[in-house]
């Protein structure tokens, strides 16, 4: 076998080539290994999120079922102490006394409340609704000596001049059923109001209380207050979003698919692959 000879000067170096070639796999494994782990979390974490919204579907069916027996529950007299009122929203109240037509407030831009027309209506892209306001109108309750806020209900724009309407402004002493709301807070894209001009966009009962001299103490009245000529009331949009169950059916969707495909490429490979 002939041997190699080198020119003077130049020494032999091993390669580390072959060193290079046992680290190479284990680095592999280690990359392989933590996404394999890291990619479980997608999977995990969809699963949990998806827990989640059944527990939180379950609560909000049992406060939609506490609202709805608290809506049709038999009217009760107006508490006396208004503290007694923040645990009362949606609940029915009995009133009686007289209404302060000379300093009504104007909640706007309303649309009126009616469940056969939206019914109707629904799914339809264009509304036949007509834009108006809710007459909000101090009452004085005999009883309690105290003056609260009522919503009598709505009207529309052409209508908000209570010259317009005086068939509709009731004197003398009433009996009113209505149901407790508290105030509210603006949200985003609400205008703020305006008391100047008496344009109100969301209850706020501390604001409407100083203008008018009442207590904050609000009520929307019920359709039966309703008289010829005057505000239409039973103005209470009593509704709860409940999508829990689209979330639910999206986040185990995605468990279920995550798992697959990850079973599929950490967990079913074909030997010596």
């Amino acid at each position: 076998m002939p041997v190699l000879k080198l020119p003077p000067g130049v020494a032999w170096r091993a390669s580390k080539h072959g060193s290079s070639t046992t680290e190479a796999p284990a680095t592999k494994v280690d990359d392989d290994s933590f996404l394999q782990w890291f990619l479980l979390l997608i999977p995990v974490t969809a699963f949990g999120l998806g827990t989640w919204q059944v527990q939180r579907r379950e609560w909000k069916l049992k406060l939609i079922a506490e609202l709805e027996s608290r809506v049709m529950a038999e009217p009760i007299p107006l508490p006396a102490d208004p503290m007694e009122l923040k645990n009362l929203e949606y609940r029915p109240v009995k009133v009686r006394g007289h209404f302060d037509h000379s300093k009504e407030l104007y909640i706007m831009p309303r649309t009126m409340v009616d469940p056969a027309r939206e019914a109707q209506e629904a799914g339809r892209i264009s509304s036949s609704t007509e834009n108006g306001a809710y007459v909000v109108t101090p009452f004085h309750c005999s009883d309690l000596g105290i003056t609260i806020l009522v919503n009598r209900g709505f009207v529309p724009r052409k209508k908000m001049n209570p010259d317009t309407r005086q068939k509709g402004q009731i004197d003398g002493e009433v009996d009113l059923v209505g149901m407790v709301r508290l105030t509210e807070t603006r949200k985003p894209f609400v205008p703020e109001n305006n008391p100047e001009r008496n344009h109100w966009y969301y209850r706020d009962l501390e604001a409407m209380a100083r203008i008018t001299g009442a207590d904050p103490v609000f009520i929307d009245a019920n359709f039966q207050s309703t008289v010829p000529g005057g505000p239409i009331g039973g103005q209470t949009r009593v509704t709860l979003r409940n999508e829990h169950m689209q979330y639910i059916i999206t986040w185990y969707g995605l468990c279920a698919a995550t798992s697959y495909l990850w079973f599929k490429k950490f967990l079913r490979r074909t030997p010596g692959m």
